[in-house]
Parts: C-alpha cells; sequence; structure tokens
C-alpha cells in the first residue's frame, strides 16, 4: 500500500459527504435540551487545557439517558485535518424535567496535528456540545452548541509542552 491518506476512508475525513449513520444516531424515548456552553479560558497558552461546562436537561416526560458528545474543529492548520474531531463523551442519565451541569477537560494533546511529529498550533479552534455530530443531515432529537477559543503562542512538538 503506497497511498496512507485517510480522506474518504473514514467518517473524520469524507471531505462533504456524511456518513449514514454517525456515531450518537439512535433513537431516545425523551427530548434533551443543551444550554449555557462555557469555555474557560477563551484564549489560553499553547500547552494549556481547556475546560469546558455544558448544561444538559431532560425536556421530555420520561427518563432518559444522552451521550454528550464534544467535537474540535481546527479553523486552519497548516496541514489536512479532519472536520471535527470527537475529543469527550459521557453517558449521563437524566430524570425527566432535571438538569445536570457537565465538565469535561480538553487537553492539549487532543489540538495536536501530525506533520512530521505530533505539533500544537495557535489559531482559532470551535468547540462543538451536544447529542449528535456538528451539521449532522440524520437528526437525533437534540441540538449541537457551539463556541470558539483561541491558542496563542508559537508552534511547537507536543513533546515540549
Amino acid at each position: 500500500m503506497e497511498n496512507y491518506t485517510m480522506e474518504g476512508r473514514t467518517y473524520r475525513y469524507y471531505g462533504q459527504e456524511a456518513p449514514l449513520y454517525p456515531f450518537g444516531y439512535g433513537l431516545s424515548y425523551t427530548t434533551f435540551q443543551y444550554r449555557d456552553l462555557v469555555l474557560s479560558p477563551p484564549v489560553l497558552p499553547i500547552c494549556a487545557n481547556l475546560s469546558v461546562s455544558v448544561v444538559l436537561e431532560n425536556t421530555g416526560q420520561r427518563d432518559g439517558e444522552e451521550v454528550v458528545q464534544l467535537y474540535l474543529r481546527w479553523e486552519q492548520s497548516s496541514v489536512p485535518v479532519p472536520r471535527w474531531q470527537l475529543v469527550a463523551f459521557r453517558r449521563v442519565a437524566v430524570p425527566a424535567g432535571r438538569e445536570t451541569k457537565l465538565s469535561f477537560q480538553v487537553a492539549a494533546e487532543q489540538r495536536a496535528v501530525w506533520a512530521q511529529d505530533w505539533r500544537l498550533e495557535p489559531g482559532t479552534f470551535t468547540l462543538f456540545a451536544g447529542g449528535q455530530q456538528p451539521g449532522q443531515q440524520t437528526r437525533a432529537p437534540s441540538e449541537v452548541l457551539s463556541a470558539r477559543f483561541t491558542v496563542t503562542g508559537a508552534a511547537r512538538p507536543l513533546r515540549g509542552c
């Protein structure tokens, strides 16, 4: 095999073609609403981790479980990267009519790109939080929130942090 690119071979690199059954697609007997997506800090140094919190509310009549998914998108990168990358997920049980606040850490390593070695690059990133992939055509009964953050500093090898 001589062509090692992943383009067209995995959901992360399909281009504009959406997978038939994206990650997180499924049925539920209740509905969920996301709100109050907070990224802290909104501007962080190149080697720092990002703290994320989001509120999940069960707006349906039945108790239910939701798989909360966080995706990261590079707004500009020096090398080809996925449209978005799953960086965290958690299955959460929420009773009917109740809400819960969830906290996540997105490590600096999860922003690394491969350019002959793993590198961290400065720039603007978008983080998505919800019960499905961003822009999913096969809709699940929940929405996806998004927020941007900025990484400052000079590009450096991941092992230099």
